[in-house]
């Protein structure tokens, strides 16, 4: 399958962006500017294009794994942890683990350069003071490029800054050298990284800058590969709430087995899977409080979470070459009897492909085990589906079939 996976890093920041604002309290567009200045620092010390494409996408995903910490700690306590209890956590053991976790995680990606330890080591302080105790010899200039970044951005919290901001900014990183900074990076930092080049970021937008950077480039990435990078993402969505906690995954695996059923051929299978991965990409910038309300949302609170379906699209729509993923990925709520969300779409104007994503997504919705239920029986689920299909909101025939085969898959 053909993919552009730094158009989709790019895109998928705006969703990670959203997580990080809600659990460290920090300006939208953290994992973005960080990129930025990531990207401006390694132009100058000499990365090549490829080096900086792939450094790129780890400063963006250089907090993937805040999700999969948070869950770790419910597991642990066995209580729910509020997100701004994040705040008072432990910050070694969050610093530790979620570098060690992200790390694993992006050795799912098929980066073409070395990108060992970047993330590993993105929280370690030049004097040896860091999360992992490794002092700048140990660490490699990527990871203190990143760290420098990372820290700028959390200990400023500013969007954007003034000339006078950033002198300050400037004269606090001088102040820090050999100390939470290496010598190298600070001098990097203060040579390539003037007022101008902040100006300029600010005044074309991040994702612009990232973009007119850096090139993207389409490649042809192997099944296995694909299912790497949906299977990240998959879990990053997941582990958001643990309501949810494995739901992404289900649908991914049950879309390829009904894909099989039906017939599609290898690339197309392939491409539902990711679908099924990607379709709930758009909770992620819907807030927690509502994700895991254990009583019935308000007319408000409904009518923002519904907005996750339509993130979808804006988030995948922004990805080069996967029109078709965009539309059975975000059209998941959509009803037969145009009565679903967000565009009240109707029978003649969704796709065969669509209206099966959506009975899948139900078929996991209601199986599944969650913190406030349990996963019910194939019989009742089929059950509930099948009047649900007798009002026109669901393809019969499907229903029919999921009831026939799905037993062999679960």
């Amino acid at each position: 399958m053909k993919l552009d996976l730094t158009s989709m890093l790019y895109a998928l920041s705006f969703a990670l962006s959203n997580v990080e604002a809600e659990l460290l309290g920090l300006d939208t567009g953290h994992c973005r500017r960080v990129a930025c200045l990531g990207v401006s620092m390694g132009k100058a010390a000499g990365f090549d294009e490829e080096e900086l494409r792939d450094f790129a996408g780890c400063c963006i995903l250089h907090d993937n794994a805040l999700t999969e910490f948070i869950h770790e700690e419910l597991m642990e306590s066995k209580e729910v942890i509020q997100i701004c209890r994040l705040a008072s956590m432990d910050e070694t053991k969050m610093h530790n683990r979620h570098c060690i976790i992200g790390e694993s995680n992006i050795r799912l990606l098929p980066f073409r350069t070395d990108v060992e330890n970047i993330i590993l080591h993105h929280h370690e302080n030049a004097d040896g003071t860091g999360a992992l105790k490794k002092n700048s010899s140990e660490t490699t200039l990527k990871s203190q490029i990143l760290h420098l970044a990372d820290v700028i951005d959390i200990r400023h919290r500013r969007a954007t800054m003034t000339e006078a901001e950033f002198d300050e900014i400037r004269g606090w990183v001088k102040s820090q050298s050999g100390k939470l900074f290496s010598k190298e990076t600070v001098e990097l930092f203060l040579e390539s990284v003037d007022f101008e080049t902040i100006d300029h970021i600010q005044n074309t937008g991040l994702l612009e800058y990232l973009h007119k950077e850096l090139h993207t480039i389409v490649r042809e990435y192997t099944d296995e590969e694909i299912h790497n990078i949906a299977d990240l993402f998959a879990k990053i969505i997941d582990y958001k709430s643990e309501f949810t906690q494995s739901h992404s995954r289900g649908v991914a695996d049950k879309a390829e087995f009904m894909a099989r059923h039906y017939g599609f051929d290898k690339e197309k299978t392939v491409r539902f899977y990711f679908a099924g991965a990607m379709h709930d990409i758009g909770k992620m910038i819907v807030s927690n409080d509502i994700l895991e309300k254990s009583g019935k949302l308000t007319i408000d609170e409904f009518a923002k979470m519904k907005n996750h379906a339509s993130a979808t699209h804006y988030i995948l729509n922004q990805i080069n070459g996967i029109p078709d993923i965009v539309e059975w990925a975000s059209n998941h709520h959509e009803k037969l009897n145009g009565s679903g969300y967000p565009r009240g779409l109707s029978e003649k104007e969704l796709d065969f492909e669509d209206q099966l994503m959506a009975c899948i997504d139900i078929y996991q919705a209601l199986t599944e085990k969650r913190p406030y239920k349990d996963g019910m029986s194939h019989e009742k689920t089929i059950s509930i589906m099948m009047d649900m299909a007798n009002k026109g909101e669901l393809n019969k025939k499907i229903v029919q079939d999921i009831y026939a085969i799905m037993p062999q898959k679960i």
